[in-house]
C-alpha cells in the first residue's frame, strides 16, 4: 500500500489546534493533528457539491448574484457554487486558516479543478462571523460548512456562529428571498428549531458522502420569507 505523505502542517488561529495535510497517491485528506479521524477527503466530497447545489438553486438563473461560502476546505463546495451561479456573478470564500487557501493554491487545488484561479472569487482570509456585522443584505445565498457536527450549533456561547444572535445577523446578511445553506455530518432537530426561532422557512436533505454511498450527511436549508 502506498503510504501517506505529510505535505503540510497549520495552525488553528486562536486555538492550539493543528491540521494536517497528507496525501497519498491522487488522494488528499486533511485532519487535526494527533485526533483520530478525517475532516475531509478527496474522495468523498458528494455532500459539498450538494450544499453548493442546494444551496444556490434559487439564483441559477440570476444575473450578479452573490454568494458566500463559509469554509475552503478541498474546494469542492466553491467550485460548485461557481458552476452553479451565472458567469455575471461573484462568490465569496472565508477560510479561518490561511494556510488552507495556500494549500489549495498547490497541489490540492487540483481535486476540485483550481476554483481560486476563477476571477469570480473573493477570498476573505478570516472567521466567516466577520462578514456577517454589518448586518446589510448582501448575499443571495450562505454555504455554511465550518462545523462537523451539531454540537456547534447549539452552543450557548451568543458569540458562536450558530447562536440565535448569530443567525439572526445572517438573516439580516440575506437578501430578499436568500437562503441559508448549513451541512452537518448528522441531523439534530435543536438545529431546525433554533433556524426557525430566527424567522427562517427550514427544510433538511439527506445526502450521501460519496456518489450515493457512504456516510448520511444533513444539508439545512433556512430561507429568508
Amino acid at each position: 500500500m502506498i503510504p501517506w505523505t505529510l505535505l503540510g502542517l497549520a495552525k488553528i488561529p486562536n486555538s492550539e489546534g493543528e491540521l494536517e495535510l497528507t496525501q497519498r497517491d491522487k488522494e488528499f485528506s486533511i485532519h487535526m493533528k494527533g485526533v483520530r479521524g478525517e475532516l475531509m477527503n478527496s474522495r468523498m466530497h458528494s455532500s459539498e457539491l450538494a450544499l453548493s447545489d442546494l444551496g444556490c438553486a434559487h439564483v441559477k438563473n440570476t444575473e450578479n448574484a452573490k454568494v458566500l461560502v463559509g469554509g475552503m476546505g478541498m474546494g469542492f463546495t466553491l467550485a460548485a457554487a461557481l458552476k452553479a451561479t451565472t458567469p455575471s456573478s461573484k462568490v465569496v470564500v472565508a477560510e479561518l486558516v490561511p494556510d488552507v487557501i495556500e494549500w489549495n493554491k498547490g497541489p490540492l487545488g487540483e481535486c476540485a479543478g483550481r476554483p481560486l484561479d476563477n476571477s469570480r472569487v473573493i477570498v476573505h482570509v478570516g472567521d466567516v462571523a466577520e462578514l456577517f456585522k454589518a448586518k446589510q443584505p448582501e448575499f443571495d445565498a450562505v454555504l455554511l460548512d465550518v462545523d462537523n457536527g451539531p454540537e456547534g450549533f447549539t452552543h450557548g456561547d451568543n458569540n458562536s456562529l450558530y447562536s440565535l444572535d448569530s443567525l439572526s445577523a445572517i438573516r439580516q446578511t440575506l437578501k430578499p428571498k436568500g437562503v441559508l445553506a448549513v451541512w452537518s455530518a448528522w441531523h439534530d432537530p435543536k438545529f431546525t428549531t433554533q433556524l426557525k426561532k430566527a424567522k427562517f422557512k427550514v427544510e433538511t436533505k439527506t445526502v450521501r458522502a460519496h456518489n450515493g454511498k457512504g456516510s448520511r450527511h444533513t444539508i439545512y436549508l433556512a430561507a429568508k420569507v
